[in-house]
């Protein structure tokens, strides 16, 4: 299925006390924390990336989905949401698909792993990421529901960012000079305890 994604994310602080406002201002948790594994396949010369799409395979609990992301017209680095064009589809067997796009000469790039929980209210989508690198919200749906969000969330728009969990794995690797090549909790959590 394709359809337009417009979204941004913030810094969570305290997930717990996210969740509460969240009731409050009427979403439901659609479904509970659940463990996600994201792989970015790419060409040796990443010309996915440079074309500014991902081709990605998910597993979100027992669930395997296929998504494919590129940017639309109204998209730019500057802009206040993200704005890409999404085609997914769930698929069977995402160990199948990796090795057909390895045998197209597609490879692993970048995998990155959360904890996500998923609330939405009537308008949109917020989904809560515990991530190696720190905790996440993103909001999803209408711009002026985001926007509207945001403000009853009391985000400041300093903390809002668009960047993909690539380029935030990227900022934070500057931060720390960690040696990690993938945001995954294998990788990163030793790190940090030593």
């Amino acid at each position: 299925m394709q359809a337009i994604e417009i979204e941004v994310k913030f810094r969570v602080r305290d997930l717990k006390a996210l969740e509460a406002t969240l009731s409050r201002l009427g979403f439901h948790c659609k479904t509970p924390r659940t463990f996600e594994r994201n792989i970015l396949f790419d060409t040796p010369a990443h010309e996915l990336r440079n074309s500014r799409q991902i081709l990605r395979v998910r597993r979100y609990g027992d669930r395997w989905v296929l998504t494919h992301k590129k940017t639309t017209p109204n998209d730019s680095p500057e802009a206040r949401h993200k704005e890409r064009i999404e085609t997914e589809t769930e698929v069977d067997d995402g160990e199948a698909v990796a090795a057909i796009f390895d045998a197209l000469g597609y490879t692993f790039a970048f995998v990155y792993e959360k904890w996500r929980s998923e609330w939405a209210d009537s308008e949109g989508h917020c989904v809560l990421d515990e991530t190696p690198i720190g905790q996440y919200a993103e909001l999803e749906g209408p711009k002026e529901w985001i926007d509207s969000t945001l403000a009853a969330l009391q985000v400041e728009a300093a903390d809002v960012t668009t960047l993909s969990y690539g380029r935030l794995f990227e900022q934070w690797q500057q931060q720390t000079g960690s040696q990690a090549q993938n945001m995954t909790f294998a990788e990163i959590q030793p790190a940090l305890a030593r």
